[in-house]
C-alpha cells in the first residue's frame, strides 16, 4: 500500500506552468534573429551612406582630373595649333573630357565644357556668372564660349557634370534637394606657355 499523499490538481498544473516557463526563459533559438533584425536597418544604413558617399568623392576626383587633362591641351597650345574649324576642336576637347566621364552617364545629357579667356586676372575674379550645366535652356548651353586663347593668355577651363546618385532614399543624400541628382563643378586656372616658341 503507497504511503504517499496524492497530489493536489492545482498544484500540478502550478509545476507544469513554472517548468514551461523556465524552458522558455532559457530558449535562446530565436535571439540571433531577433537582434539582427533590431541592428540589420542600422548596420544597412552605414554601409549605404559610406558607399553613397565615397562614390561620390570618386566622382568628384574623375571630374577634377578630366578637367587637367583638357587644360593641358588648352595650356601647352595642342588644342591651339591643332587643324580644323573651331568646332572640330571644341571636339577634341569635349571628347578627352568624356572618355573620362563616360562611365558615370552618357555625356550628351550631363557634360558642358566651357573654355573662357581673359585679359587680366582682375577681369576673372570679376566674371562671377555661374557654369551652365546641361540641364539648363538650350539656348543657354549652345551659348557656352569657347575660347582658348593665345600665348601667355590668361584661361579658364570649367566642366559641368551631372552625377546620378547612387542610393538617394537610404543613408546620406548627397544629391540635390527634390532631385537625385547632384551638379559636379570642376575650374582649373592657368596662363598659356609660349608654345609656338617652342615649337620646332
Amino acid at each position: 500500500m503507497s504511503m504517499s499523499k496524492p497530489i493536489n490538481p492545482k498544484r500540478s498544473r502550478w509545476l507544469r506552468f513554472a517548468l514551461r516557463r523556465r524552458r522558455f526563459a532559457g530558449d535562446r533559438g530565436g535571439a540571433a534573429a531577433v537582434e539582427f533584425s533590431m541592428v540589420a536597418p542600422i548596420f544597412l544604413l552605414m554601409m549605404f551612406s559610406t558607399f553613397e558617399v565615397g562614390w561620390f568623392f570618386f566622382a568628384n576626383s574623375v571630374v577634377d582630373a578630366s578637367v587637367a587633362e583638357a587644360a593641358r591641351l588648352v595650356k601647352t597650345g595642342q588644342i591651339q595649333q591643332l587643324a580644323g574649324t573651331e568646332q572640330q576642336k571644341f571636339d577634341v576637347i569635349y571628347d578627352t573630357i568624356c572618355d573620362v566621364l563616360n562611365t558615370f552617364g552618357a555625356c550628351n545629357t550631363r557634360l558642358t565644357v566651357e573654355v573662357q579667356t581673359y585679359a587680366t586676372f582682375g577681369d576673372l575674379a570679376a566674371d562671377v556668372t555661374p557654369p551652365t550645366c546641361a540641364d539648363a535652356p538650350p539656348s543657354d548651353v549652345s551659348a557656352i564660349p569657347f575660347a582658348p586663347g593665345g600665348e601667355l593668355q590668361i584661361v579658364r577651363v570649367r566642366v559641368c557634370f551631372i552625377y546620378d546618385t547612387v542610393n538617394p532614399a537610404i543613408g546620406i543624400n548627397v544629391s540635390e534637394p527634390g532631385t537625385s541628382k547632384r551638379r559636379l563643378v570642376s575650374s582649373m586656372i592657368f596662363r598659356n606657355e609660349p608654345y609656338e616658341k617652342n615649337s620646332p
